[in-house]
């Protein structure tokens, strides 16, 4: 009995403890930054925000979430069922299965596999199933009309983020993101891949829809997008879906350009501050960012999108494979962890 307890129920009890501690508090985040988009935007719009629910209404997430809850969840007569009650649960479980190869610290990950990155990449790349899957099941034009938008927009920003994704492999020498959060003790690789870092962050407001392209769900021409027959839970888990997808472009961008966990190198007097709490800090930074351009720019039109896309990141970032590559071949620079 003590063997099988050693052997098996305690390690498949202790992968279920840690999976516990990164669910909840990204849950927690999504839920209460839906309040903070509110009360950002509002503060830059000159008013308050929601301030009527718990004090300074820090209860209207839960608020939110339990009048979803108890709504009736109304499928159209037209639709298919079981696609139709699928599509939001892929793009909920897709946002948080990601997490399992993201670290939190030195030694702090769920799975710490040499192939992370790719992992990473593989998972944020099939969040376009879920949408297409809502907006062909609810057998409504505008919902498959937005459907096709967000896969097309999706799937051409992904592009750029893969090249830029590679300047960062060639600069490491490694697939693992501890790896290449350890790469960067010296200087974070938002320094060096300045023009990269930026638009690896624009990539991700388009690949997660948010503003200034959130042309999926343009409320003037398509109602709402692919999302426009969901009521209830199943337009919450699509609701929940982009939040958390939001928070994993924010780290993300953290481990790949912000150094992860690690302090900025000037700051050795609050090196004693944990290393979940910097890479918390970087995620909120990040974040920030995302509510700050919602409230500042306007939407592009659907060509600008494409445009910017397929004719100036892409380029772009090609030429940022090819300079670094050839950098590191004229100056003889080896990858900073392993040789490539």
């Amino acid at each position: 009995m003590v063997e099988l307890w050693d052997t098996y129920i305690w390690p498949t009890l202790w992968i279920v403890i840690k999976i516990v501690a990164i669910v909840i508090p990204v849950m927690l985040s999504v839920a209460y930054l839906t309040l903070a988009e509110r009360k950002v935007i509002g503060a830059m719009h000159l008013r308050k925000g929601p301030n009527v629910v718990g004090p300074f209404g820090l209860l209207q997430p839960i608020a939110d979430g339990v009048k979803l809850f108890l709504k009736e969840t109304i499928i159209p007569a037209g639709a298919n069922r079981g696609v139709f009650v699928l599509a939001p649960c892929v793009t909920f479980v897709l946002a948080l299965v990601a997490w399992a190869v993201m670290p939190f610290d030195q030694g702090m990950v769920l799975a710490d596999i040499n192939v992370g990155i790719l992992y990473l990449f593989a998972i944020s790349s099939l969040g376009v199933y879920g949408v297409l899957m809502a907006g062909w099941a609810s057998n409504s034009r505008y919902a498959f009309l937005g459907a096709m938008r967000s896969a097309a927009q999706m799937v051409s920003y992904e592009v750029s983020m893969g090249f830029i994704i590679i300047t960062v492999l060639l600069c490491v020498g490694s697939l693992n993101l501890s790896d290449i959060v350890e790469a960067q003790r010296t200087v974070w690789f938002v320094v060096p891949l300045f023009p990269m870092a930026v638009i690896f962050f624009i990539s991700t407001l388009a690949e997660t829809n948010r503003h200034p392209f959130d042309l999926p769900e343009a409320e003037a021409e398509l109602v709402a997008g692919y999302n426009v027959e969901y009521s209830a839970m199943t337009f919450a888990l699509f609701f929940l879906g982009e939040y958390a997808n939001m928070i994993l472009m924010a780290g993300m961008t953290s481990v790949l350009f912000l150094g992860g966990w690690l302090p900025p190198v000037d700051m050795a007097p609050f090196t004693w501050v944990p290393g979940p709490v910097w890479f918390a800090l970087k995620i909120a930074f990040c974040l920030f960012i995302f509510l700050w351009v919602r409230a500042t720019f306007p939407r592009y039109r659907y060509d600008q999108l494409m445009r910017l896309g397929w004719k100036v990141f892409l380029p772009i970032s090609l030429a940022g494979v090819a300079i670094v590559g050839g950098v590191l071949v004229a100056f003889d620079l080896a990858p900073i962890v392993g040789q490539g």
